[in-house]
């Protein structure tokens, strides 16, 4: 019998069976990366609609989303409000710096101060010149004195009162520009437009805050709306519309969870039909379709929904047209 060689034969064995085992263990200590997804129930209509129509829906606040952004773009001095926060309207909500506003309120209060004073001294210079030409015209002896000097009295006395005239209108001015100096600082004040809740906050104490004008791709400095009721916005495809029994409650449901049904009462459609802009992301969704938006309000409690969460919708549709006439059961007897 032949010997086997170790260096020939037995090594490359070893050696392949090393690497194998080498294999085997880096596998075996790979994380196990596989996911599972989360068990979704799809929606399904009520049973008491029959040929309701399907369409997806956005909880939003009864006023929709308020975009809230100053009129003055600059850098917050205070912020005032919190996400959560319910506010009445006419609360400030922040501020902008006010440095440069107060100033210039100053500058204009101190202008209106000096041209009053102004007036004051002019109407004594003018009062003054009435009295003195009133002394002239009041000699009876026409030759106690000069032509010139009564023409002169009369000249100062219109000069005084054209002096007056000039710094009344200046006062009006400095009026004014102390008004609108007081209106932009009051514009740096950030107040709510309506009683509601605060949603959202973008911006904090030293942080730029940008007007809407500024760019459209610029988040709000803070939303809010009012939530009490809060709204479903619910899409409806246009060639849906004719079967809508427009009036009746719907049902909605959250995206997943189709065994939680909420029941919506009917509030208004927008008479705008629009391009279809919220989207559900289904492989099988149309978006090159234009929807009508019916607006439905959700119960005061207990409906366990989120502004902005998606839900399934379910609208009654028209109810079947009467059975078919007595001649058309008996031909189809």
């Amino acid at each position: 019998m032949k010997k086997l060689s170790f260096s020939r034969q037995i090594l490359p064995i070893i050696a392949i069976i090393g690497v194998i085992a080498a294999a085997y263990m880096v596998f075996a200590s790979q994380p196990d990366d596989s996911t599972t997804d989360p068990e979704l129930v799809p929606a399904t209509a009520p049973e008491e609609q029959d040929g309701s129509v399907a369409g997806a829906g956005v909880v939003e606040p009864s006023s929709e989303l308020i975009d809230i952004a100053p009129e003055i773009a600059g850098v917050v001095s205070e912020l005032f409000v919190s996400p959560g926060d319910t506010v009445s309207k006419g609360q400030a909500l922040f501020t902008i710096d006010a440095r440069d506003a107060s100033a210039a309120r100053r500058e204009a209060e101190a202008r209106v101060q000096r041209l009053k004073s102004s007036i004051a001294a002019s109407q004594v210079t003018l009062n003054n010149a009435r009295q003195q030409l009133g002394l002239y015209k009041d000699i009876s002896d026409s030759r106690a004195f000069s032509k010139r000097e009564v023409i002169d009295r009369e000249s100062a006395v219109r000069d005084a009162a054209a002096r007056l005239q000039l710094s009344r209108a200046e006062l009006q001015e400095a009026q004014a520009q102390l008004s609108r100096a007081k209106v932009t600082l009051d514009r740096l004040i950030v107040r709510a437009p309506i009683e509601g809740e605060i949603l959202d906050v973008n911006i904090r104490p030293g942080e730029f805050a940008a007007t809407n004008q500024m760019g459209n791709n610029a988040e709000p400095a803070i939303t809010m709306g009012d939530t009490t009721p809060l709204h479903v916005r619910i899409d409806v495809d246009e060639n849906e519309i004719e079967r809508l029994s427009l009036g009746e409650a719907a049902v909605v449901s959250p995206r997943g969870n189709g065994e939680q049904k909420v029941k919506v009462a009917y509030v208004r459609s927008e008479p705008l039909v629009t391009p279809k802009r919220s989207l559900t992301n289904s492989s099988s969704e149309r978006v090159d379709v234009r929807v009508l938006q019916l607006i439905y309000a959700l119960p005061e409690s207990d409906h366990g929904l989120f502004i902005g969460q998606q839900v399934d919708a379910f609208v009654p549709g028209k109810k079947a047209e009467a059975s078919e006439k007595p001649a058309d059961k008996a031909e189809a007897g």
